[in-house]
C-alpha cells in the first residue's frame, strides 16, 4: 500500500472515530501534516485539557501519552508507538529519584515534563523547556530546589536565574550528541547563519548560540528573524515545521558527533510513530493508555500547578 493510500485511510478512520490527532514537532513530516495539533510539550499539555473529541491519538513518546491521559482522563487515549520511550525519562528511575529527594529534605522538587508518571508523582511542580526559567525565576530566591532529570537544562536554568538548584544527572541522547566542533565547522561553511539551540544541549554548544529556547520558541524566533539561514541544534523533526512556516529561508540541521555520515540528529523513539502504526491504532482503538487512578491523581497535581503558574506568568 502506498503512503498516500495509508494517509487516505487514516483520514477516513479519524473522521469515523471522531478522533483528534496530536503530534510532537519531532515526529515524521507525514504525521505532522495529518495531525490536528502539532506542538511542543507545553502546547500539547494545554490542548489536552480542552479537547472535545472522545478519542485522542498522541503521536510522540510514552510520557507524552501518559500526560494526555492524566489531563483528559475521560478520553480514550491511543498511542501508535507504546514502545517509544525517552532516554531522558529513562535516565530517572523513580525509586532512585525518591531516594535522591528524601536525602535532601526541605527542597522543592521541580521535574521536567520528560519524566514518567511515577517521577511526576514525586514532584511539586512540572516544567517544560518553554516555561522552566520563568517558573523557577518566580520562586523565592532562597528556596532550595531539586531539579531533574536533565542536567543540561538544569544548568541552563541556573545560569539564567542565578539559582543553585541540585541537579539530577540525566540527559537526552539526541541533544547530548551535538558537538561544538561539528557545529563550528558548519558555522564556518555558513557564516551568516544564526545558531538555534535547545537548552537540553551541553553548555559548550549553548555558549555559541544566537538563540536558546524550546522547539516552539526556536520556531517563533526563526519566523520573526530577518536572517535567511539558520543552523538548528535540536531534533531534526522541527525543520519540517520551520521550512513550511518560512519557505524562503534555509534551515540546516546541526550534525551529531560521530554521526556515521548522517547530517542530522534524529530521535529514534519519535520515529517509531509511523503511518502504518497510526492507521492501525485508529482502526483497532489500541493500544490504549491506562494509568492507575491514584498514581494519575498524584502525577497530575504538579502538571496542573505548572499550567496555573504559566497562566499567571503570562506564558
Amino acid at each position: 500500500m502506498t503512503n498516500q493510500a495509508i494517509i487516505d485511510e487514516i483520514r477516513r478512520l479519524k473522521a469515523e472515530r471522531n478522533a483528534c490527532i496530536l503530534a510532537h514537532y519531532y515526529t515524521i513530516p507525514e504525521i505532522q501534516d495529518l495531525a490536528d495539533h502539532v506542538g511542543d510539550s507545553l502546547a500539547l499539555a494545554r490542548i489536552a485539557t480542552k479537547l472535545e473529541e472522545p478519542i485522542v491519538v498522541m503521536c510522540g513518546v510514552h510520557f507524552m501519552a501518559e500526560t494526555v491521559k492524566m489531563l483528559a482522563p475521560d478520553k480514550t487515549v491511543l498511542e501508535p508507538a507504546p514502545d517509544a520511550g525517552c532516554s531522558l525519562a529513562d535516565s530517572c528511575d523513580p525509586v532512585e529519584f525518591e531516594a535522591f529527594v528524601k536525602a535532601r529534605p526541605g527542597h522543592t522538587v521541580i521535574s521536567y515534563v520528560n519524566t514518567s508518571a511515577a517521577v511526576k508523582a514525586l514532584t511539586d511542580i512540572v516544567v517544560t523547556s518553554g516555561n522552566a526559567c520563568e517558573i523557577v525565576g518566580s520562586m523565592p530566591a532562597d528556596e532550595k530546589i531539586i531539579f531533574g532529570p536533565d542536567r543540561n537544562l538544569g544548568s541552563y536554568i541556573n545560569s539564567i536565574t542565578g539559582r543553585d538548584m541540585v541537579l539530577w544527572d540525566g540527559a537526552c541522547h539526541v541533544h547530548e550528541q551535538f558537538s561544538l566542533d561539528a557545529i563550528l565547522k558548519l558555522k564556518a561553511e555558513h557564516p551568516d547563519a544564526l545558531l538555534l539551540v535547545h537548552p537540553e544541549c551541553p553548555r559548550p554548544v549553548r555558549l555559541v548560540a544566537d538563540k536558546i529556547g524550546s522547539t516552539a520558541a526556536l520556531l517563533k524566533f526563526a519566523m520573526a528573524s530577518d536572517a535567511r539561514e539558520f543552523i538548528v541544534a535540536t531534533e531534526s523533526g522541527i525543520l519540517h515545521k520551520m521550512q513550511n512556516a518560512c519557505p524562503d529561508k534555509l534551515f540546516i540541521p546541526a550534525p551529531p558527533e560521530n554521526g556515521g555520515g548522517c547530517a542530522c540528529n534524529n530521535c529514534s523513539y519519535m520515529k517509531l510513530n509511523t503511518l502504518e502504526r497510526l492507521r492501525d491504532c485508529l482502526r483497532d482503538l489500541a493500544p490504549q493508555v491506562e494509568i492507575d487512578g491514584a498514581l494519575a491523581e498524584s502525577a497530575r497535581r504538579p502538571i496542573d500547578r505548572m499550567l496555573d503558574l504559566s497562566a499567571k506568568l503570562g506564558l
